[in-house]
Order: C-alpha cells, then sequence, then structure tokens
C-alpha cells in the first residue's frame, strides 16, 4: 500500500504527542471518527485525494467535519496539509488505532463466521485469543456463510481454523486418500 510507512510515521508522532497531553484516549476516538466517517464518504475520499481542491478547502471542511476533535488531531490535519499528505489521512488514523491498540495490550481479532456473533459466543472467543495470545482483542466479526458453522479466528499473525467447512474439507481429503474408498 502507497504511503503506508509514511502514515506510519505521523502515526507515531501522533501518538507520541498525544500522551504528552495525555490524550491517547481521545485522539483514538477521533481517529475511530476520521476512519468512519472517511469510509461512509465518497465525497470526502475526493475530496481530500483532489489536486484541483485546494489545501485551505480541505482544511476547512475538515477541521468543520470534525470540529469537536482534540487539538492534537486538528494540529496532525494541519502538518498532513502542510506537508502534501492528507490525502493519507485514512491510513494515518488507521495506523494511530494499530498503535494505541499494540500500546494498551489489545490488538484487533477478526473472526469470520457463517452468523453475527451474540455475547456468549464472542466471550468464548475472548478466551480462545487470550489462551493464544496471553492478550485481549477487538473483536471485528466478518460474515461469511461459506464457513458454514464455527469460525475462524486471526489475530495478527496467528489464525485458529474451528470452522465446520475446513472440518469437512479434511474429511474429503482423508477419503479421498483412502484406497478402500477410492476404488468403490
Amino acid at each position: 500500500m502507497k504511503g503506508t510507512r509514511a502514515a506510519q510515521r505521523y502515526a507515531k508522532a501522533i501518538i507520541s504527542l498525544a500522551g504528552d497531553n495525555n490524550a491517547t484516549k481521545e485522539v483514538k476516538e477521533d481517529m475511530d471518527s476520521i476512519v468512519k466517517t472517511i469510509a461512509g464518504s465518497d465525497d470526502l475520499k475526493n475530496l481530500l485525494s483532489s489536486p484541483v481542491v485546494k489545501d485551505r478547502i480541505k482544511k476547512s471542511a475538515l477541521k468543520e467535519i470534525f470540529k469537536n476533535s482534540n487539538g492534537v488531531t486538528l494540529g496532525a490535519f494541519d502538518i498532513l496539509i502542510e506537508n502534501g499528505r492528507i490525502n493519507s489521512l485514512d491510513a494515518v488514523a488507521k495506523q494511530y488505532l494499530k498503535l494505541y491498540h499494540g500500546t494498551s495490550g489489545m490488538q484487533e481479532a477478526i473472526v469470520t463466521s457463517a452468523v453475527p456473533l451474540n455475547a456468549e459466543l464472542e466471550e468464548k472467543i475472548q478466551n480462545k485469543i487470550k489462551d493464544l495470545t496471553g492478550n485481549g482483542a477487538i473483536i471485528k466479526n466478518v460474515i461469511d456463510e461459506s464457513v458454514i458453522g464455527g469460525f475462524i479466528l486471526r489475530v495478527g499473525d496467528l489464525q485458529y481454523d474451528a470452522s465446520i467447512a475446513r472440518n469437512l474439507n479434511n474429511l474429503k481429503r482423508e477419503f479421498k486418500d483412502n484406497t478402500y474408498v477410492s476404488k468403490i
């Protein structure tokens, strides 16, 4: 992804500045809002990436949309605009969230299941995550009916597959390799 390294550098600087101002949690909430707003608005994406739109218009639009944001976040807009990196705002916000969760001992876990998770399943998955990694995680649920049942858990580089689809594939492979069954 283009600009990821720059986004990491900006995110590190923002989290450091937020830490100095005891505002890491407030800035985290701002970054959550930024990610959700940009994901939900094609107009905002186009505005930020357009080379035709003047920086002062981008700046005033961001300050109006995110007017209740922390001063550190508003200052980050200024720096990104000044350095010609405002089109990376979404990537910077995502990197900030990764850094924030990493420093708080939390990480993102992606759980793929056939149906949405209920509170009981989330608790069981949280326990499995703690068993596997030693830390808790923020669970993001992805619905994929091809899983059939069970779930696939991804935390960082780790994957735990407890899906029925995997079990059926394993069973199919066993029957295929069985010399007695393959002659039938």
